[in-house]
């Protein structure tokens, strides 16, 4: 879950396929088991060496994390961590050491949490004896056993080798080889009154650039020794961020919107969120404003990936991502200030972006392209700084994202299609000599051969909204099936036609592959709130706790089942996870006679609870503004308003580290519902958090949500 009320900010296939072998030893149709169905690899996180001489990538397989490694140009890859564990301890944040020696990255934690646990705990989903905690380790890319450098997080090396990172809220530094003679502890680098973030090393690597949030507002700083006092530039009311440097490192950009205060807000009605881009002069401090965003809806500040993306072009010009036409796009501005450039124009949205090499060119993915229904699929182009046109670099059925600089005239990015799981690939720049690189560990029981290209379909809602899904049909087994409404979570995500970019809903994607080879047929909604559609789309009125106005687009989507060939229209169950498990249980509270079943893992049951983590507590301030109001249309808007005419069956699932819903949530609705008889079960995971850590988390809670389903709806007699 990470719906966030204040700001909403919250990622031919045959010859992209992992390996022939694996794909010729695939069960056959309909034959496949949930776990072979599980067994694919997910690349999670893809990074390149600053000199482009080199990839490396997170990938995990059946629970078990590694970082793989590949140099260019050849790029052949290799192993470089010996993790065999199923442990539940994320690898994040890979980190080039110069001179491509060794990788840093982070072992554990919860790097998707909207809060963190009490007493700042790291998840221990495995239940070890042992206290888990948030460490930073060094893998040499020359071999030997990777070496644990400190505890702390989000590292960031200079280009002199100069670690730093953040260990409860400052920055701290330690040696790249605590083995080496003379090497020194970790110590804190500096003090800093804020809560520091976002660690920015200068070209040269004599200054650190940093994120000092006080709060209701925040500062970029910059410290240069420790004989030096820490420079903040043109400090302000205003919250700082993403602080980037010149190429030179005689500037830094961020940007910066207003701090909180004022009149309290509309709670019930959006208003424009305006920030602007500011450029500081390292040597003096002096910062003034270059770029300054309309006051509209369209002009707030972007809720999307990374925010605005903000990134040095050549030319001197600054790339950022605003929505000012209605869709997430590119735009260029002169560093020395002037008007905004649209760079890529259309009715797409574009997500991940990475610069060339040489900053000539953003390598960006977006869902558009030749087909039709590229809308729910990603591929990646080019556009430079110059004027040209965006040019594509991949299309067809392939689904292409997260680009990584690799080479002079290389990039590479993760790949994924309707049968073949993520995968790492490289193209040229000039969009040829595309290729998959092949990396071992797929199962050979993996069932790419037996699974199916979900159809890109659409229905229109009570309002006349045009919503889309993806449907999951087989053409054999029983001519009528029962259906199921899948609903995806967040709710800025949307579902594509095939496996997706995160690890999440890669493994909803195997369950309804694996339900509609078992006798169901699935439908995924992209209901209103999602991406992918604009930006009115994700911010319709009346949406969550202000209306729930995204429920019409599930029960419209049900309706649209049941009319489906081969669907038994009396057999229509829901499933889905986090917002999604929130739309489930609003199906079955307020539309039982529709939903027969439905599973709900970690939903949310009473906005007005979830609200604490949001608002300010009352008695801040006299002003209350539409509080009241908003709290009983919060109410309004939960499932538990409407549990008096829920009666279909329920099985809810979540772990009790839950750090984006509380697990008070299950808990309350549990005893609602067992308060007015209605038939649930309950699956609850000791020590995990909101998105699984691990494998066996994953395969328990799958495992029991299709078998709810074939018992509630029948599947198995039919």
């Amino acid at each position: 879950m990470v719906w966030k009320m204040s700001s909403l900010r919250w990622l031919g296939m045959a010859a992209v396929f992992l390996g022939s072998a694996a794909a010729g030893q695939s069960a056959a149709p309909g034959a496949f088991t949930l776990q072979q169905a599980l067994s694919y690899p997910f690349v999670s996180e893809i990074a390149g060496a600053p000199d482009g001489s080199a990839i490396a990538w997170a990938r995990t397989v059946k629970g078990v994390r590694n970082i793989w490694f590949a140099a260019g140009p050849a790029f052949a890859p290799r192993q470089v961590t010996p993790y065999t564990a199923d442990d539940g301890q994320e690898v994040t944040q890979l980190t080039f050491a110069p001179g491509g020696r060794a990788l840093v990255y982070v072992r554990g934690g919860d790097h998707d949490a909207n809060w963190p646990a009490q007493g700042g705990l790291a998840p221990d989903p495995a239940a070890g004896v042992e206290q888990p905690l948030v460490t930073i380790w060094s893998a040499s890319l020359t071999g030997g056993a990777p070496v644990k450098l400190a505890e702390g997080d989000a590292p960031a090396i200079s280009a002199t080798g100069r670690l730093a990172y953040i260990k409860d809220g400052q920055v701290w530094t330690a040696p790249l080889d605590p083995a080496a003679k003379g090497a020194a502890k970790p110590e804190r680098l500096f003090f800093d009154r804020g809560k520091d973030e976002d660690l920015r090393w200068s070209p040269d690597g004599a200054r650190l650039a940093f994120v000092s949030g006080r709060g209701d507002h925040a500062f970029i700083g910059v410290y240069a020794g420790k004989d030096q006092p820490i420079l903040y530039f043109a400090p302000s009311t205003g919250r700082d961020a993403s602080p980037r440097w010149s190429p030179d490192g005689s500037r830094v950009a961020f940007t910066r919107e207003p701090g909180e205060g004022g009149p309290p807000r509309p709670l019930l009605t959006e208003t424009p969120a305006p920030w602007a881009i500011w450029v500081a002069d390292v040597a003096s401090g002096a910062a003034h404003e270059v770029w300054r965003s309309p006051r509209t809806l369209e002009g707030s500040f972007p809720e999307v990936e990374n925010g605005a993306n903000l990134a040095w072009g050549a030319g001197d010009q600054l790339v950022f991502l605003a929505e000012m036409d209605n869709w997430p796009h590119l735009y260029a501005v002169p560093a020395a200030g002037g008007a905004a450039r649209l760079l890529t124009p259309g009715a797409f949205m574009v997500e991940h972006m990475a610069l060339s090499g040489d900053r000539r060119f953003v390598i960006y993915d977006a869902n558009t392209g030749a087909a039709a229904d590229d809308a729910d699929r990603r591929h990646l182009f080019k556009v430079g700084f110059d004027g040209s046109a965006p040019a594509p670099l991949t299309a067809g059925d392939s689904l292409d994202w997260s680009p990584a600089t690799a080479g002079e005239s290389d990039v590479a990015f993760i790949t994924a299609g309707p049968r073949a799981p993520p995968a790492v690939a490289v193209v040229g720049l000039d969009g040829a000599g595309r290729r998959t690189l092949d990396a071992p560990g797929l199962a050979t029981a993996f069932p790419a051969d037996a699974l199916i290209a979900p159809r890109l379909v659409s229905w229109t809602a009570p309002d006349g909204l045009v919503v889309h899904g993806q449907l999951f049909q087989r053409s054999d087994g029983a001519p009528v099936k029962p259906g199921v409404i899948f609903v995806h979570g967040g709710p800025p995500r949307q579902m594509l036609l095939g496996w997706h970019y995160m690890g999440y809903y890669s493994n909803a994607y195997a369950v309804n592959q694996y339900l509609a080879a078992h006798g169901f047929v699935v439908l995924s909604v992209n209901y209103r709130l999602g991406i992918g559609y604009g930006r009115a789309f994700q911010h319709p009125a009346h949406a969550g706790p202000w209306g729930a106005a995204e429920y019409q687009d599930v029960l419209a989507a049900a309706r649209w089942l049941q009319k489906a060939p081969g669907v038994d229209p009396a057999r229509i169950g829901i499933w889905g996870g986090s917002y999604g498990g929130y739309l489930t249980a609003m199906g079955l509270a307020r539309n039982s006679d529709v939903f027969k079943a439905g599973v709900d893992l970690h939903g949310v049951h009473d906005w007005t609870a979830e609200l604490a983590h949001e608002l300010p507590p009352l008695g801040r301030r006299y002003e209350t503004g539409d509080r009241e109001a908003a709290m009983r249309t919060a109410f309004a808007s939960s499932p538990d308003a409407d549990v008096a005419t829920w009666t279909s069956p329920v099985l809810l699932i979540q772990g009790d580290d839950d750090r984006n819903v509380d697990f008070q949530q299950t808990v309350d609705l549990a005893r609602r519902l067992d308060a007015r008889g209605v038939d649930f079960e309950e699956l609850v995971l000791p020590n995990e958090i909101h998105g699984f850590l691990r494998y066996d988390s994953w395969l328990r809670a799958d495992t029991a949500t299709v078998d709810f389903l074939d018992r509630k709806l029948g599947v198995s007699g039919q």
